[in-house]
């Protein structure tokens, strides 16, 4: 089955109005600025995301009294978390 990319709900003429929306109020040569300041937030967020996990993890490694299952069950929550970032940031990549 061929399956329709949307992102958050939205369908493809609801994104070309937004992106029009968003010509009309910024400009064009204000977009290139907007789309880098947005990559850079979310590079920021996904490190971010990953300094926590090298945390957790070294933290983890460091106190031989926390149980692996409670490791284990940390670093599946953060993997969630991280590629719940990864798919949002994806397809924020594939719009612009």
């Amino acid at each position: 089955m061929i399956q329709l990319a949307t992102f958050l709900f939205i369908g493809g003429p609801e994104i070309i109005f937004i992106l029009f929306i968003v010509v009309m109020v910024f400009g064009a040569d204000k977009i290139p600025e907007i789309a880098r300041g947005l990559g850079k937030g979310m590079r920021q967020l996904k490190d971010a995301t990953n300094d926590i996990k090298h945390e957790v993890t070294k933290s983890a490694k460091e106190h031989s009294d926390v149980g692996s299952d409670v490791t284990k069950n940390i670093n599946e929550e953060l993997n969630k978390v991280k590629d719940d970032i990864e798919d949002f940031t994806g397809s924020i990549k594939r719009k612009l």
